[in-house]
Formats: structure tokens, sequence, C-alpha cells
């Protein structure tokens, strides 16, 4: 116990957390997207059992760490790319990736979610999870990688995991809600996602790109989004407060 109270032990427990909770902003996103398609009764349950069952896919990989260190050698050689396990995963699910994020937008922008939402029509809970789970693997195969190379101490590292995933969960159901009430944020979060596939396909084909640019671009982004939102908000409360009366 001893040796885990050390100032480099703790510098490595927090770093590896903000580092999770950054590499989960995507995992959480996604499970806002496919939450905000059931039922609102599901929505919260949705929520907290796609961000459980991340945390359970990151510890068990953590656990098997040999044999997803043995994903990073190479498997098969296409024309003069060789792919590891890893890249195979990358590939599949960032390919998924871009077609559910295309999907979706495809989905909001003619219209349909209202016109579900009319008819009562919701997502199966059930498959939905199915695709929550699969692509936690995807996101969680990336996470581990980094955290093994980051630190050599497993429980440091499964701490660490637990810790990000337990703040996730907390901050989620605002994250979830701000979503799904507004639908140009939506539209952010889908081409977010977009974004995160091609990285994902690209690391795939051992083309690496830093997702600083992406996170950046998407603040950006949703800067600009927030600064319009209040702009608006400030036009409609003008527009619905009553002109001033002037005296005769």
């Amino acid at each position: 116990m001893a040796e885990y109270l050390t100032m480099d032990t703790l510098m490595a427990f927090l770093t590896l957390t903000s580092l999770e909770i950054v590499l989960g902003i995507d995992n959480v996103i996604f499970i806002a997207i496919l939450a905000g398609r059931l039922p609102e009764s599901q929505r919260d349950y949705a929520r907290k059992l796609g961000l459980s069952i991340a945390v359970v896919s990151r510890i068990i990989l953590l656990l098997c760490i040999g044999y997803v260190m043995r994903l990073t050698q190479p498997w098969f050689t296409i024309w003069e790319y060789e792919f590891t396990g890893k890249d195979a995963i990358l590939l599949v699910g960032g390919i998924f990736l871009i077609g559910k994020a295309t999907y979706e937008i495809h989905h909001k922008v003619q219209g349909h979610d209202e016109i579900q939402k009319a008819s009562g029509k919701h997502a199966s809970f059930v498959p939905l999870m199915i695709q929550v789970a699969l692509i936690d693997v995807v996101f969680s195969l990336d996470s581990v990688i980094t955290a093994v190379g980051m630190s050599n101490q497993l429980p440091v590292m499964i701490a660490a995991v637990i810790v990000a995933v337990g703040i996730m969960i907390i901050f989620s159901g605002a994250v979830v809600r701000f979503v799904d009430k507004n639908p140009a944020i939506k539209i952010l979060a889908l081409s977010f996602l977009l974004l995160i596939g091609v990285l994902l396909v690209a690391e795939g084909f051992h083309q690496k790109i830093d997702k600083g640019y992406v996170y950046f671009a998407m603040a950006f982004s949703l800067g600009v989004e927030l600064l319009q939102m209040g702009v608006e908000r400030r036009k409609k409360k003008h527009l619905a407060s009553p002109p001033p009366t002037t005296a005769v």
C-alpha cells in the first residue's frame, strides 16, 4: 500500500483521470445521442448503464493487458500497410461511427425525429445498448493503450478509470438533457462523432491525427453556437416584453 502513497503515483493518477475524462467525451456524446431516441423514462437508466458498460470494458481490457498489447503486433498486410488487431478494431469502429453519425444527421435534418416523437415510436432499448457496448470497446481500447503507456501500475490505472467514469456519470445527465433540448447542439455533437470516426479510420491506416485539433474545432463551434443561442434568447425576451408606454 505504501508504494502507492507517493507523489509520483498521485501525479500519475491525476493525469490518467484527466486523460480518461478527455478521451471519454466522445463516449458520453455517443450515449447522449442514442439515449435521446429512447422514451424519456428510460434515458437516465440507459445513460448510466452505457457508462457502466464503459468502465467494465476498460477494467476487463486492463486485466487482460497482455492480450491487449499483443493487438499492437502485425496481423496481416494489405499493400504496404501492416494491420494489427488494434488497427482492425479502430477501422471497424470508425466506419461504424461514420455510418451512424451520417444516418443520425440525415434523420435529424429530414425531421424524422419529430415524426417519431409525434407518433409515439421510440428506439428499442436492447439493440441500442448493444450498439453502446460495441462502441464502448472501441473507445476503451484506445483509452487503455494510452493509459498503459503512461503508467505500469494496474491498481492506479483501474482507480483512474473508475473515478473518471464516475465524474462522467455525474455530469452526463446535464449533457444528455442539453443535447436533447437543442437541435443545433445535437447536429454539432453528431458532426463531432463523424470527425472522431474519420480519425479512427485514419489511425487504422497508421495516419496519426492529433485529436486536439478536433476538440479545439468543436469547442470553437460550440462557443459560437452558444453565443448565437444567447442572442436568440435575448431577442425572444425583448419581443415578449410589452412596449414601453409613453405619457401623453
